[in-house]
């Protein structure tokens, strides 16, 4: 059996609490430190994994440490990045990379190189890569437009819309890297317009819950991305691809396939309920890569400029919004 890659977890809280896991269970990796300032929550972790409990500095001091699962809080992600690509470590780090696209964009030059994976993880969902692969086979012929639609099943507390970086940056973001990994093409143009529907409270906070935008690349494709914090009937991911020669789309799974037919109708299945139960097998594909790009030197798929670019289109979609104008990129 060969010697497993031994790499650390920043960060005991949610994503933590599923990054961590996938290491752990991974075939070519082993988790010896979890880094986390709470002590509930690294102790926890860290016993889950059969870990040591490490400050930063130790953990990116120790040669034997390869890379480094990065699910801090947002706002501690490019400084914590930083630390690891400086460290020469290999980098699996939780989008976004950052909140402030100057500072982000300044950092830029210290990553250039950097064996770097952005976990943007809906590329890594075997549904949409099954239908990037038919869109490249040319199965629905040159590909004109999509449609992505992205529902939550309930809006989040409140208190987590201050430290979220708003509906554009915490949320559409995924859809706009996603938009731009199907259509193989940047915005030029982004349009977007946006209400709170669903909680006043977050209209109080300064965001937004309910929005619609339109993409536009410079060939002239088109795409229209639906996003709310509530939908009411669960976990809505939807990809809508239409070619010259017809379309290409995901359903939503559901909890089951089973479906009862009676004088009343059919009934099946809610679908799935949350982003955990929906993206288990996409994070554990994330992290596949992760172990490719160190392990086997594989190129990352996503990476910082991916991270950068969709964090400004992120910013357009917030300044199309407030001004009711198209954004020109």
């Amino acid at each position: 059996m060969s010697q497993k890659t031994e790499v650390a977890v920043i960060g005991a809280g949610r994503m933590g609490q599923i990054h961590g896991p996938n290491a752990a269970r991974h075939p070519d990796l082993s988790v010896r430190y979890v880094v986390e300032t709470d002590p509930v929550l690294v102790q926890k972790l860290a016993a889950q994994l059969g870990a040591t409990i490490a400050t930063l500095e130790d953990a990116l001091g120790d040669p034997a440490i390869k890379g480094v699962v990065i699910a801090s809080s947002t706002d501690m992600h490019l400084e914590h990045s930083l630390a690891c690509v400086g460290a020469g470590k290999v980098v699996l780090c939780e989008k976004p990379i950052d909140l402030d696209l100057a500072k982000a964009r300044a950092a830029a030059p210290k990553f250039e190189g950097a064996r770097f994976v952005l976990g943007f993880n809906r590329r890594f969902d075997p549904h949409v890569s099954a239908l990037r692969q038919k869109i490249a086979a040319g199965v629905i012929g040159d590909l004109e437009t999509l449609t992505l639609i992205n529902h939550d099943p309930a809006a989040p507390p409140p208190a987590f819309i201050p430290r979220s970086g708003g509906l554009f940056k915490d949320f559409t973001i995924h859809d706009l890297d996603l938009a731009y990994a199907i259509l193989g093409e940047a915005p030029s143009e982004i349009f977007a317009t946006a209400s709170c529907l669903v909680d006043p409270m977050i209209a109080e906070l300064g965001d937004v819950d309910t929005a619609r935008i339109i993409l536009r690349t410079k060939s002239n494709k088109l795409c229209v991305i639906s996003n709310t914090r509530r939908s009411g009937y669960g976990y809505d991911q939807r990809v809508e691809a239409y070619g010259s020669k017809g379309m290409a789309a995901t359903a939503n799974e559901r909890i089951d396939t089973v479906e009862v037919w009676s004088e009343a109708g059919a009934h099946a299945s809610p679908i799935r309920p949350n982003f955990l139960n929906r993206y288990m097998p996409s994070y554990a594909a994330e992290m596949d890569h992760f172990a490719d790009v160190m392990v086997r030197g594989v190129k990352p798929q996503v990476g910082y400029a991916e991270g950068l670019a969709a964090l400004a289109w992120a910013e357009a979609c917030a300044e199309s919004a407030r001004t009711n104008a198209v954004v020109r990129l």
